[in-house]
């Protein structure tokens, strides 16, 4: 064997083993589930902050570390994803999180492109949700391993057995507990391993913003302590042991089962429990199928897929940074790499860890890590890197729009800044832009998921490119995907209108609300108007 070859074979083995101590995960959720609290609790049980804020805090109570933009923080939501990465028992956790809001589904797909796991949050009181059964969705249809966590027991809420049964019947995921709660949902006592048989009984700490004081008790003891409820929770055991809820690898991994946890994230109360769980049960990164279907192995040559664009999340530098997942390889920092698309090279001199508006160098990374490319200008979502051996992943496929503007500058002075502002919110698929010749380039539609993305171009249009805009609504709810054959005679049919996509080329055709859409289906079955993805006309119905 030459030296280069053992070289190359003590690197791929190098590369194999960190990919084995990643875990790469998500937070899926409806808004308001506790999702940004659920995400800067685990990081203090992995000791990645010092203590957690809350999206709602009050008075001196500082605001989630994770909602970066001015926005985010007066609303007390979560508009951009930011990435996580921390050392936790010999594992390296990446920590993916997502808009929650409904109006950015679309950038939590994306996000979901980049993880290997998703945990389901759940509100104790209100259970499966519209936007959580959107999400399962696109988790089912990558065959993506669910933890399911029941967030808020420190609130009134159903029972748990109700929720167990719901989750199975609403959405066909056979739910297995790993812990059950001593306590209605409200009065929260402790949680009881179901492997071990132990007992943690909980004590909240002051404002909730440092982890929770826990007890082991034995059985004799929590039974003592815990009398009725102690009892409750011992009863309810005994029956999931009858129906065999016991958690099974192989079905959690193929997307049958999923393990469940209780919890309250705001008093973190069992998030250590979900921590230890994602650990030890979610799955290391694998192989990446490219756009021939051909599997790209974590101990090949670099490999990544930009899963996320954003700009100016430096207000100084007015920075473009592009987020991408480690599909394969080591990463080390100052390497040149290939842009797939236009096959020229692309240097990584800045790289970066981000979460929030925290910031920190990264000089190596490995398959499941998220690293952040600073000056990214040249990179869209989507986009492949890689060394050696060339690969091209998938593109990231778009979300069905269902709201459109027309956007035209309000300072005609400004033109230049409005057509850089627009392009570079388009790159960064923070809406769909679509042009037409007949409306021209001075008057773009911009399309959407949820109204709240226009809310986030106006501002950002405004405070970062200096051109505000005025926001024209469009009488159209439905696009579908057309061709360059069906595009005329769509286009000359009355409540609907072809536009093409800037960043693909798509030709996608407008149409007023669903029942024209059923109209001029039947009456022109001939013609190309293929749904999107997640754009069923009957959803919601």
């Amino acid at each position: 064997m030459s030296a280069d070859t053992a070289g190359a074979t003590k690197q791929e083995s190098e590369v194999v083993h960190e990919a084995e101590r990643r875990r790469t995960f998500a937070v899926i959720s409806h808004p308001d589930a506790g999702k940004s609290t659920l995400t800067e609790a685990l990081a203090l049980h992995a000791a990645a902050i010092s203590s957690a804020g809350a999206v709602h805090g009050k008075g001196d109570r500082r605001g989630v570390t994770s909602d970066w933009m001015e926005m985010e923080q007066d609303r007390g939501i979560s508009i951009t994803s930011a990435a996580l990465r921390i050392d936790y028992e010999d594992r390296v956790l990446n920590l993916v999180d997502t808009p929650g809001h409904a109006d950015f589904s679309e950038d939590t797909y994306r996000v979901l492109s980049a993880v290997d796991c998703a945990i389901m949050l759940l509100d104790s009181a209100k259970g499966l949700e519209p936007q959580t059964l959107k999400l399962f969705d696109v988790c089912r249809a990558r065959r993506m391993p669910v933890i399911t966590f029941v967030n808020k027991w420190d609130r009134p809420g159903r029972e748990p057995l109700e929720l167990l049964d719901e989750i199975e019947q609403r959405i066909g995921l056979r739910p297995t507990p790993l812990n059950w709660p001593v306590g209605i949902a409200g009065d929260f006592r402790g949680l009881i391993d179901r492997t071990s048989g132990t007992y943690t009984k909980m004590t909240r700490t002051p404002g909730g913003a440092s982890k929770a004081i826990e007890e082991v008790l034995d059985a004799d003891k929590a039974a003592e302590v815990e009398l009725e409820a102690w009892e409750q929770a011992t009863e309810e055991i005994e029956l999931l042991e009858a129906l065999g809820a016991d958690f099974d690898y192989d079905s959690f991994m193929a997307g049958e089962s999923s393990p469940v946890l209780f919890g309250a994230a705001l008093s973190n109360f069992g998030v250590g429990q979900l921590l230890d769980t994602v650990v030890g049960r979610a799955p290391a990164p694998s192989a990446k199928a490219d756009e021939e279907g051909r599997p790209r192995a974590v101990g090949r040559p670099f490999s990544g897929q930009v899963f996320k664009m954003q700009a100016n999340m430096d207000r100084n530098h007015r920075d473009r940074m592009a987020f991408v997942r480690v599909s394969s390889g080591r990463f080390d920092r100052g390497m040149v790499l290939t842009h797939a698309s236009t096959g020229r090279p692309f240097a990584t001199k800045y790289t970066q860890a981000v979460f929030g508006s925290d910031r920190s160098t990264i000089d190596t990374a490995y398959p499941g890590d998220v690293i952040a490319l600073v000056n990214a200008h040249a990179l869209s979502v989507g986009d492949t890197l890689y060394d050696g051996p060339k690969v091209v992943f998938p593109p990231i496929p778009s979300f069905a729009p269902e709201h459109f503007v027309v956007a035209r500058a309000v300072d005609a002075g400004k033109y230049k800044q409005f057509q850089r502002g627009i392009a570079q919110l388009d790159a960064e698929g923070v809406v769909q832009v679509l042009t037409s010749d007949v409306r021209g380039e001075q008057a773009p539609v911009l399309a959407a998921v949820g109204p709240l993305q226009f809310d986030v171009v106006r501002h950002r249009m405004e405070q970062e490119f200096r051109s505000p805009i005025e926001a024209s609504p469009l009488e159209y709810s439905v696009a579908r995907r057309t061709d360059a054959e069906s595009a005329p005679v769509l286009h000359a049919l009355s409540g609907a209108e072809v536009l093409k996509r800037r960043n693909d080329g798509e030709l996608l055709v407008l149409v007023h609300n669903k029942w024209r859409l059923r109209v001029i289906e039947r009456d022109n079955p001939s013609l190309l108007m293929e749904p999107l993805l997640a754009g069923g006309v009957d959803e919601g119905e």
